[in-house]
This record gives structure tokens, sequence and C-alpha cells, in this order.
């Protein structure tokens, strides 16, 4: 019995829409007319027989069944698209696209990455710096550096990195009157990504709050980091992208207390790429360079 598909021509449409939640931005991807997009969504609820989305005017929010056809209808475009780059394998053989944090791309990545380059000539790199989730498909990554509590469903995931945080400042602030313990830190300005890593801090430095953390919030620590080097104000950074400042003396460690992060860093690609040889030589040289890198932050106690 031949299967009943769907119209096909309205996935790309559908999927957009979803992702988007809007007829007019998926139009604009697609550069398609909003009749267009409307009218491609209109006809696959029309062969599903239910609404896909509820429409208030202008604006569109998927139903439930809705949703739920959108996670599956992603997955199949993402997985068709997949197949088709591994079916032009001369094409991406001798390259390796990443996704990284541009925290960890620009403080840890980016100094070190001529090594790599050096040592696997063949290989083209190309990175991405982004705090979005890769997009295997559509973008073209092959694999990305991610911090945060992982595994991610779906995806080859490994843990590569863990990490611990603590207050850094510029040696300049508050013209070199620098706090001296840590309780003096409730009444500087202190940047974050997350309040909770200051509340998670100050509770191990043995400090009680009289009053809720207020400060700048940032998306990747790349910009509080720069905030701080400024002389604008304390940081909390992450051991693993720090170092480089630390040895310039562009910032310094205030107290000896650091708290375990909860997230790590992790590799993560598709399933059908993870055995991939740029893949596993990239991930090798990585904890190679972490290696190196552990020991000698050893020897200099």
């Amino acid at each position: 019995m031949p299967r009943r598909l769907p119209p096909l021509s309205a996935l790309r449409p559908f999927e957009a829409a979803a992702r988007l939640e809007s007829f007019s931005r998926a139009a604009d991807e697609l550069h398609l007319t909003h009749g267009a997009v409307s009218r491609q969504v209109r006809a696959l609820e029309d062969h599903l027989g239910t609404e896909l989305f509820a429409r208030h005017g202008k604006r569109v929010a998927l139903t439930a069944p809705g949703r739920a056809f959108a996670e599956r209808v992603r997955a199949v475009l993402d997985e068709l698209a997949l197949a088709a780059e591994m079916a032009r394998p001369a094409r991406r053989e001798g390259r390796l696209s990443l996704s990284v944090l541009p925290s960890f791309a620009s403080r840890w990545l980016m100094p070190r990455l001529i090594r790599f380059m050096e040592a696997h000539p063949r290989i083209e790199v190309n990175v991405n710096a982004s705090v979005g989730l890769a997009d295997f498909a559509r973008d073209e990554i092959d694999l990305a550096i991610r911090f945060g509590p992982g595994p991610w469903p779906g995806v080859d995931c490994e843990k590569f990195l863990e990490d611990e945080y603590f207050p850094v400042c510029s040696p300049r602030m508050n013209r070199g009157k620098l706090p001296r313990a840590p309780h003096d830190l409730a009444s500087v300005r202190l940047m974050m990504e997350d309040r909770d890593y200051w509340s998670r801090w100050f509770e191990a430095a043995g400090v009680e709050l009289e009053r809720p953390i207020v400060g700048p919030n940032f998306n990747d620590s790349t910009y509080s980091l720069q905030a701080a080097a400024r002389g604008e104000g304390v940081a909390l950074a992450r051991r693993s992208i720090i170092g480089e400042d630390l040895e310039r003396g562009t910032l310094v460690r205030l107290f000896d207390v650091a708290v375990k992060c909860r997230e790590a860093y992790w590799f993560v690609c598709p399933r059908e790429l993870a055995n991939a040889e740029r893949i596993v030589a990239f991930k090798d040289w990585v904890k190679s360079e972490l290696r190196i890198e552990a020991s000698a932050r050893k020897r200099r106690k």
C-alpha cells in the first residue's frame, strides 16, 4: 500500500513558520510571499484534517498538534539535509565546520588553532562563533562545542572539560583599591551571565547578602570579562577561558574561593559524523591541549 504522504512542498514553509512563529518571517527566510506560506500551511492543515496554527490577526501560534508535528518535521528535514551532505563526501572530507561559543572561541580556541592546522594541513577549518544551538543540517556544521548540562537527545555528545569559576577584575579598578574580603563585593558592580552563579559563589565564600544582586547581564562571558578588564566591575570567570588574561595581568583573581560549575564543555555532533576522521582528529587535539595546559598549571603551583 503506497504511503499517504503530506504535500512535501508545504513542509519547509510549515517548519520555518513553526520555528519563527511568523508567516511573514518564514516568507522572508524562504524568499516567498506571505500568501504563499499561508496557502502551503493551509494545504497541509487540510491534508491532516487539523489546525496546526491558531491565528490571531497577523499573529500565529502553534497548536498542540502543530507543535508535535513540527518537531517530527524538523527532525525529518534535518535527516534529509544531512543525508544530502553525506552523499557529497568529497566536499566535506577535507573541511571541518565548528560552532563554538564566542567566549571559548576567542579566549581558548583561536590562540591555539594554528597548532591544529599545522598538524593537519589537509583539513580546512571554519569557525562559527555563536551562542545559539547549532543546526547541523541547515548550517552545515560538523561539530559544536557547547557549555551546558548535557547530554542532548538526538546527537552524539561527549563531555570533555569540567570547569570552575571565581571573581576577577582589572588591577586598575577603583584606582587599584581592590576588595579585600569577599563581603566587600556586595558593594561592587557585579557582571554576570546568571545571578545564580554569584549566589552560589557568595554562599561558598560564607557571605550572607542583605540585598539582591544587581548588575548588568550578558549572554556570553566574553562581554562580562571585557567590561571587567575596562575596570567597570567584577566578573565571574571560568578557569578554562581566563588563563591568558591572568598571565598578562589584564585581570587579577580575587580570593581563593572557587565554585565548581554545574555545566561542562561538550563536543556535540550528528551521530553519523561521530567517527569521521576530521572530527576524531580535532577532539583528540583539543584533549591533548587541555592535558598540556593542566600539566603547566600544576607546575606553576
